[in-house]
């Protein structure tokens, strides 16, 4: 087999007891073996594991998860050097060294903070070097937040370009309805790009498949974050695989192309890194409604967007900052990086691009968005 770059995502709900929230050491001694295994045959791998506020709150004899933010921060800060501890005793064991790399979305936002990131990583792969990642809980707000460890894993995964997203859950796959309560319930093996939303839409926020919408007690997670994962990283040219995160040993039977979990096409790897960063570093301050000529125009025909095209403006935000294009509908088909805030959008929506600075007082770009700084979702 080719040397491949994988990603593997590991939840809290794998990682320790749902009720007491203690470590599954086991669970953690079998993945560090497997990971070991990959890294030996050739294969670029990385980490990315849930954990810390549960094991902080094991560490301060916390009953259930903090709700205050301040207190969850400082809990995550107590458990996040007890998990690399963890890792690195196991690793080590195994002689193959890790790296901690603690994340927020703020880091993905900048498009130089972004290239940072990105060439951390690279370095860190080619140091044979497994990166451990995280959402850095100590110092993220609201805003900036990814919100799971599940979104967190498919944006490293389109940002060093991998092969493979590994979802390693309480579950085995992805069904039709909740097995333990509807014996009809159908296992899904396979899902197609197209499928995604219209499966998204339908599992809601039902317990689909025996886990809650947001995970255990200990975790933020729940099957319908592992669909929103699973959209970000097949658009990004990556397969992705949802399984059992107690057999963490499936894993080399999937590469061999054995059929164990829920997996989702790839598409084609066209969207060059900036565009990624666009489509999912970046987070969306307001939407632009179009109307059924700019759709065709922006999908189809890969133009940029005039303001002609608009027909309304949602949110506040300014210049350089990125927003959500949707249809007459409300469906978002694109994203982009704006040449103008929403008030002067609201100004200029309609017109023709020549009429730009009779209307705003000021020569201004003839496009709102121009198709380099434009994504189709």
């Amino acid at each position: 087999m080719q040397p491949q770059t994988i990603v593997i995502k590991i939840g809290t709900s794998s990682l320790s007891q749902p009720e007491s929230g203690d470590l599954q050491l086991a669970t953690i001694a079998k993945l560090v073996e497997v990971v070991v295994h990959l890294r030996r045959q050739g294969h670029r791998v990385v980490l990315v594991s849930s954990g810390a506020v549960g094991i902080g709150c094991g560490r301060l004899g916390l009953k259930k998860r903090p709700s205050k933010i301040a207190t969850k921060q400082a809990v995550a800060a107590v458990g996040q050097g007890r998990l690399m501890r963890i890792y690195d005793d196991f690793f080590g064991s195994l002689q193959q060294p890790v790296a901690q790399v603690l994340l927020t979305r703020g880091n993905l936002i900048q498009r130089q903070h972004y290239m940072n990131v990105h060439a951390t990583f690279q370095e860190l792969l080619e140091l044979e070097v497994v990166p451990i990642v995280n959402e850095n809980d100590t110092v993220a707000i609201d805003e900036l937040k990814f919100g799971d460890n599940d979104t967190l894993s498919a944006l490293v995964a389109s940002l060093i370009e991998a092969d493979w997203l590994f979802l390693l859950t309480d579950v085995d796959r992805l069904y039709s309805d909740d097995p333990r309560q509807n014996p009809d319930a159908k296992p899904i093996e396979f899902v197609e790009y197209p499928q995604l939303q219209e499966l998204r839409q339908a599992i809601g926020e039902k317990q689909a498949i025996g886990s809650n919408k947001g995970g255990t007690q200990w975790g933020t997670g729940g099957m319908t974050t592992k669909l929103d994962a699973a959209r970000i990283a097949s658009a990004a040219g990556v397969k992705t695989v949802i399984t059992r995160g107690a057999f963490p040993d499936r894993l080399l039977a999937i590469l061999e192309g054995g059929n164990f979990g829920t997996q989702f096409a790839a598409q084609p790897k066209t969207v060059n890194a900036r565009k990624r960063w666009i489509a999912y570093g970046m987070v969306t301050k307001g939407k632009l409604f179009l109307d059924n000529g700019a759709v065709n125009a922006v999908i189809q025909k890969g133009r940029s967007l005039l303001p002609a095209g608009i027909t309304e403006v949602q949110g506040k935000f300014e210049a350089n900052e990125s927003v959500s294009l949707c249809d007459r509908d409300g469906k978002e088909i694109a994203r982009g990086i704006t040449n103008y805030s929403s008030n002067d959008i609201e100004q200029i929506l309609g017109s023709q691009s020549e009429d730009i600075p009779r209307l705003l007082g000021f020569d201004g770009e003839e496009t709102v968005i121009h198709r380099d700084n434009l994504v189709n979702l």
